[in-house]
């Protein structure tokens, strides 16, 4: 197992499914972790009993891992902080953790998405509430809390500024079933890890609508396709999207039954309102804010043509139904797979 040269200690703040399974994974390394989260029961249960009762209900969490609710209690004297509350979340957490972030302490994130409203990056946003000289690194890839928290095989991707930073992380995380690798490529890291949320909604509405596993591939490819052109035109390297930041976590999210935006899109497609479908998921679904967001982005870039990224947008915001998107997509006019690159 790779561990840093001594224990990190580490503040996780957001105590939700994914914070939980990452808090504990550095505890179980050795490294001294605090939970942050807003729940006191939930906390409560965390720090006392061992267990997630709301996120993560039946599995043992380290006995090491400590959990508050007390968020300057939980950041004081740390080596670096690991953000993981929901994207909408993010810009009010980084204006609290500013004024007493350690010196010297770097902060992370595992949030993926975008800031609401804006369409900005998830670091462009760390840039206005932190200083310039605190390094900075976003951990992403295909990983489900609950296989992690069961110590089943994952592997992530850390990217950030500042090499030594990402690998302090990588190191932390790092172990006998936890693979981190690492890069440099922040914004097609951020753009993978919230674009593939979109992507699995319309990959769940097929499914939904019992369309079949071809259906399902030719989504995940021609998903993939929009995720390339979007990277191209805002400066992220290709083969960042198409490694665990893009395809891997695409082909997770879009087949596994424990994504929260399959099961939205497959709610969506059955007939069940977004409404009704939110409710019985009952965690945060990135998907119905980012797919905003993404097509934003898209316009301003020069409005990239991003047509099932486009419909899911269209879908959740109750322009059209499913079944109207369906016929939308198949109803485009024949072409070339590639319009002599790749990002055609």
């Amino acid at each position: 197992m790779t561990i840093s040269a001594r224990p990190q200690k580490v503040a996780v703040l957001g105590a939700g499914s994914w914070g939980t399974a990452l808090a504990s994974l550095m505890a179980r390394h050795g490294h001294v972790i605090v939970l942050w989260g807003r729940d006191r029961n939930v906390i409560e249960a965390i720090d006392q009993r061992h267990e997630n009762p709301r996120y993560l209900p039946g599995i043992a969490l380290p006995e090491c891992l400590r959990a508050t609710t007390d968020f300057a209690a939980a950041v004081a004297g740390v080596d670096w902080v690991l953000v993981v509350v929901p994207s909408h979340a993010f810009p009010e957490t980084l204006r609290r953790l500013a004024p007493i972030l350690p010196e010297n302490a770097g902060v992370a994130w595992a949030t993926k998405g975008f800031e609401p409203g804006s369409g900005r990056f998830l670091h462009e946003v760390a840039g206005d509430y932190l200083r310039p000289d605190v390094p900075l690194a976003v951990v992403t890839g295909p990983s489900f809390a609950k296989e992690v928290v069961l110590g089943l095989p994952t592997a992530v991707t850390v990217h950030g500024i500042g090499a030594g930073f990402v690998q302090t992380v990588a190191d932390a995380l790092h172990g006998p079933q936890f693979r981190a690798y690492t890069g440099d490529d922040m914004v097609g890291a951020e753009l993978g890890g919230a674009m593939k949320n979109v992507l699995a909604v319309a990959t769940g509405v097929a499914d939904g609508m019992a369309l079949g596993l071809n259906a399902r591939a030719g989504l995940i490819t021609r998903g993939l396709n929009e995720m390339l052109r979007l990277a191209a035109a805002i400066g992220a390297r290709p083969e960042t999207l198409m490694g665990l930041a893009g395809l891997g976590d695409l082909v997770l999210t879009c087949t596994g039954d424990l994504s929260r935006n399959r099961r939205l899109g497959i709610a969506l497609g059955q007939g069940q309102t977004l409404d009704d479908a939110v409710r019985e998921i009952g965690q945060v679904v990135e998907s119905v804010q980012t797919a905003n967001e993404v097509m934003r982005l898209a316009e301003r870039y020069g409005g990239i043509e991003l047509p099932i990224s486009n419909g899911v947008r269209a879908v959740l915001n109750g322009e059209i139904t499913p079944a109207d998107g369906l016929r939308q997509l198949l109803a485009r006019d024949q072409k070339p797979e590639y319009s002599g690159s790749l990002f055609g």
